[in-house]
């Protein structure tokens, strides 16, 4: 059935989950993880999700669209009779990356327990037959990347005859990634009159095909526009020369908080993390060319605090949610104007404030311009060179370094991450995410060349001007996916809705 023309849906006063029709023992589990105040997008789709409606929410990155869905389909299945069966699912959440995969479990993970449901996450990159053994055993809520999921139903051990309702988040990704083929053929193994909810940032076309050919008279919430920026988050353009690029990075990522920065390539991310920990920034990479566990581990670390600062390709653009990210930086211009605003996403979440920069040299003038004037947004736009007040006033705080020891790059087929471990140190010791299994096609990596951490240098490299001195340092090493020999923990650990 066709779907009701989108609109945009008054912003709704937040109210509690309670009025909103949240089981008891549900707003109970959500208080105890300290969430009390619905955000917009809950607000507008919980009632029509909760009374068994199709859902369409579009709402913009970081709106909260996570407990959106979850809360509906934790209510439907507490409050169902039907039987856990053995490879038989009772509900589907179809994800496009791993890492996405990953955090709506880790979101839904303490409710579902608190309902006494069972959570599997299911992606590639990983051994199967885990996943094969705990099918068996019977899940109620599969979260899963499509590629990895269709070979489970391929082989069998995967039956979505059960599904009793089904989640489709980041639609419009799963479209970018080319996973819509493979999405319509698991949906045609659901039962048809199942409810379903679908969440997106956009509507193009094939998304919309989605919208009409899978749900059902959908209701439409959009509470923002789908590619508005953040009211809370200021942009600015650093016109710098090029070889100026690695000091005032350096700089910026130096100073207290949680920084993500953006390069265009895999190997680009690769060098700039080496050259990062050269100069004295704890930092870590996330991109296709790591394996599962270097990706999950490098992750962990930067959530955790361990390494400030996470360089990443467009793989961290979407979907990727860590707490008090209070700058973005795009050391290189993305190609378009969406993926500057998912990038930029990163900071400025769940009603925080945050700051992106952009570094442009005076070949990508035009580029930046144009790419800025199609995201809606207005910078402002500054030349300047390292030691700049400004750099300060972007990232503030005292400057804090810390010095690499030997770094120990594992062999090919060995566990993936490059670590640079403290005397007599252990290196990275974090574990996978409970039931973390996880796929991409267009993510997989490459074996070859799976390496994560970084290569670090003996001297610092060019430091930019203007450093405070002194700054104290945490003599233990920290434990994470890189490990140095004195660092600061930074950010807090607050709770945050995905």
């Amino acid at each position: 059935m066709a779907a009701r023309r989108p609109s945009k849906t008054p912003v709704v006063t937040p109210t509690s989950f309670a009025d909103l029709g949240v089981p008891g023992r549900l707003v109970t589990a959500l208080e105890q993880a300290g969430i009390t105040t619905p955000f917009p997008i809950q607000a507008a789709t919980l009632p029509d999700s909760l009374a068994g409606r199709d859902v369409l929410g579009r709402g913009r990155t970081g709106s909260g669209k996570t407990y959106a869905f979850a809360l509906p389909v934790l209510a439907r299945l507490a409050a169902a009779t039907s039987p856990r069966l053995p490879g038989r699912p009772r509900s589907l959440i179809l994800a496009p990356t791993r890492e996405l995969a990953t955090q709506i479990e880790a979101t839904i993970a303490p409710l579902a327990t608190a309902l006494s449901l069972r959570t599997l996450t299911i992606f590639g990159g990983v051994s199967p037959r885990p996943q094969v053994a705990a099918l068996r055993a019977g899940v109620d809520i599969l979260i899963a990347c499509p590629g990895r999921l269709a070979d489970h139903v391929s082989t069998g051990h995967a039956i979505l005859d059960a599904v009793e309702i089904t989640v489709l988040d980041e639609a419009d990704h799963m479209a970018d990634l080319g996973f819509l083929p493979v999405v319509r053929r698991l949906l045609d193994k659901t039962p048809p009159r199942s409810q379903r909810l679908l969440f997106s940032a956009t509507l193009d076309g094939g998304v919309d095909v989605l919208v009409r050919r899978y749900l059902s008279n959908p209701v439409t919430h959009s509470v923002d526009s789908a590619m508005s920026p953040v009211a809370a988050m200021t942009h600015h353009v650093l016109r710098v020369r090029h070889d100026d690029r690695l000091p005032v990075l350096v700089d910026l990522t130096a100073a207290p908080g949680r920084t993500v920065v953006f390069t265009r390539t895999k190997r680009g991310a690769k060098k700039l993390t080496s050259q990062l920990v050269a100069s004295g920034v704890p930092a870590v990479e996330l991109h296709g060319n790591l394996a599962q566990n270097a990706r999950a581990r490098n992750l962990a670390a930067f959530s955790a605090g361990d390494a400030r600062t996470l360089v990443a390709t467009d793989i961290a653009a979407r979907g990727i949610h860590v707490d008090d990210v209070a700058l973005v930086i795009h050391a290189d211009p993305p190609a378009e104007h969406k993926a500057y605003l998912h990038r930029s996403g990163r900071t400025a979440r769940a009603g925080a404030s945050g700051t992106v920069v952009t570094l442009m040299t005076d070949d990508q003038v035009t580029d930046v311009r144009d790419l800025t004037r199609q995201a809606g947004i207005n910078p402002t736009v500054t030349r300047l060179g390292p030691g700049d007040a400004l750099l300060a006033e972007l990232a503030p705080g005292e400057r804090r370094f810390v010095t690499p020891r030997t770094t120990t790059t594992e062999p090919r087929g060995g566990r993936g991450a490059a670590t640079t471990e403290p005397r007599g140190g252990r290196g990275a010791t974090t574990t996978e995410p409970r039931g973390g299994r996880a796929d991409s096609a267009a993510r997989r990596p490459d074996r070859r060349t799976a390496t994560g951490g970084s290569t670090a240098a003996a001297a610092r490299g060019r430091a930019p001007e203007g450093r405070r001195a002194g700054a104290a340092e945490v003599p233990s090493a920290p434990r994470g996916a890189a490990a140095f020999s004195s660092g600061t923990r930074v950010g807090s650990r607050r709770r945050g809705q995905r």
